[in-house]
């Protein structure tokens, strides 16, 4: 593993987060919101009702699983109020005899389906786990099938995102700033009466009602990702009711949620430097990567360039830019090095304009995710409402991340790293965002996966998850990539272990066994990322 003080731009990198955490707490990070409670109501007087869950086939699928909507209070102040319908899901233990409990598994995004999440992870399971566990999933509020939420539309998006660039001119944080507002207000336009409701706080306390509509009295958690801040909220206010938390992609959730600016910054620097990664990688395995004749990063900068001079028209009649190149790495890259000659080939194929992978614009379907992932995102967070700041710091972060930070930050309200400009103008309040301790005091033992090279959520976020809760154990993975359940078989026998048993792996564990860059052929699926869906990989 490198250490910090090994790595002269990761030194700078965590410096520039460093000075960002201290000017963004000096000038207004805390909370201003009123809290979805640290420690949220389970009984007495005022308690919503427990939903009921009419178990049906789901939609014909003839997969096992079965199919019911739960109603859950809306606003969570009126706990007797207007409601909401989650579409849920389950599949029975395959051995009754020998069942555990419940394994609620929980997709990443903000904005992947969960019913999806559990019935397309189903088989990637040890049989062990199917066995003993009724496998559940949620959509949770604001996602699909759970009242999705629109913001901007269609059309709206697609000019957006069409009208992006690789290398943005120097009006370019002007218009973003622009385009946050104009997202910002058409979500309360068109959601307005949800968009309040869609924080993690609320999300929590879902989950709590619906462990007791199914009978529990504790649960157990796998959430990769986002999902990892959703069972880090979860433990923290319930956390008695936690028989087994895995949280994979940690999140560390007082910098995400309060401050807010220095955990974009970690954010920008990861990716980026997982691509560095990636390319330095073509320049010294230029036969197999294909890509750069020796000098990729100069060769990746010109096609961005060449590709906003002179897009590409795909087959749908919309242009791939340098944006829509940025855009697209960016989820592809969290596949690790398995998926680089891959990668190699699809950027030698951009280069000679031909179809590509890299050159997808993003599709209606990504903009459901998208509406989510960002209003969910101003739900749970707060910046501070200076514009000044506003301009100084995402002018910093692009900067500090020149291969995709100035595509991804200044250009339109898409994934995690450039919410600032919508979220400082967002008009709601947050009445669903979660603000107590995230210490999870008194819960069971918890088990926080982090990946050394994520490009997505920084490794250093697991680290401090896992030293904020009061029962964490830090599971290490030295590896490219995000998240780390069924990337490594050292890691998933660990994690299956400790689900089954509630054993931990020792402290101080590392797993190091990354799948190499794979021959060209061997790979037949997976190549191309698609940001609306979420799975656990079949473990190799």
């Amino acid at each position: 593993m490198t250490r910090l003080a090994d790595d002269p731009r990761r030194r700078v990198a965590w410096g520039i987060s460093l000075v960002l955490t201290v000017v963004t707490a000096l000038l207004g990070g805390a909370p201003g919101a009123a809290a979805a409670a640290g420690a949220a109501g389970t009984g007495g007087a005022g308690a919503p009702p427990v939903p009921v869950l009419s178990w049906g086939p789901c939609d014909g699928a003839g997969d096992g699983f079965e199919c019911a909507t739960g109603r859950v209070p809306l606003d969570y102040r009126r706990p007797t109020g207007r409601t909401l319908s989650l579409a849920v899901t389950r599949r029975p233990a395959a051995d009754p005899a020998h069942r555990t409990g419940v394994l609620v598994l929980h997709p990443g995004g903000p904005g992947n389906s969960g019913v999806d999440f559990a019935r397309n992870s189903y088989e990637a399971l040890p049989a062990s786990l199917r066995d003993s566990f009724d496998v559940v999933g949620y959509d949770m509020r604001g996602v699909a099938r759970s009242g999705q939420v629109e913001c901007w539309d269609d059309k709206e998006y697609s000019a957006a995102v069409d009208g992006a660039r690789g290398v943005p001119g120097p009006g370019a944080l002007k218009e973003a700033v622009r385009q946050g507002a104009r997202f910002a207000a058409a979500c309360q336009e068109r959601s307005g009466d949800l968009v309040r409701f869609i924080g993690t706080g609320s999300n929590a306390r879902d989950i709590d009602l619906l462990r007791q509509a199914l009978g529990e009295e504790t649960l157990s958690f796998y959430g990769r990702s986002f999902g990892s801040y959703v069972g880090t909220v979860y433990a923290a206010q319930f956390p008695r009711r936690v028989r087994a938390m895995v949280l994979d992609g940690g999140y560390d959730p007082r910098r995400y949620a309060d401050v807010p600016y220095a955990y974009d910054a970690g954010q920008f620097v990861a990716l980026d430097a997982a691509v560095g990664r990636f390319l330095d990688w073509c320049g010294r395995d230029a036969a197999v990567c294909g890509f750069g004749e020796g000098r990729p990063r100069q060769a990746f900068e010109q096609l961005k360039r060449d590709l906003d001079a002179d897009p590409v028209i795909t087959a749908s009649g919309r242009p791939a830019t340098g944006y829509t190149l940025a855009y697209r790495l960016m989820f592809n890259i969290n596949a690790g090095k398995e998926i680089w000659p891959y990668l190699g080939q699809a950027l030698r194929s951009a280069q000679e304009r031909q179809p590509s992978f890299l050159l997808s614009p993003p599709s209606p379907a990504s903009f459901d995710f998208l509406n989510v992932n960002t209003a969910v995102e101003c739900a749970d967070r707060v910046y501070p409402s200076s514009r000044l700041l506003l301009d100084a710091l995402v002018g910093a972060e692009a900067a500090s991340a020149p291969l995709l930070g100035p595509p991804i930050g200044l250009g339109p309200p898409t994934y995690d790293h450039n919410h600032a400009p919508t979220c400082v103008q967002w008009p709601a309040e947050r009445p669903s965002r979660f603000e107590g301790s995230y210490r999870a005091a008194g819960s069971a033992p918890i088990l926080v996966l982090g990946t050394t090279g994520d490009p997505d959520t920084p490794y250093q976020d697991a680290v401090a998850l896992a030293g904020t809760l009061d029962g964490g154990r830090l599971l290490t993975f030295d590896a490219e990539g995000h998240t780390a359940y069924h990337r490594s078989v050292c890691v998933s026998a660990l994690v299956d272990t400790y689900l089954a048993t509630k054993a931990l792996p020792a402290p101080g564990t590392v797993c190091a066994d990354e799948a190499p860059p794979e021959p060209f052929g061997r790979r037949t699926a997976g190549t191309e990322v698609d940001e609306t869906h979420d799975v656990i990989p079949v473990l190799r």
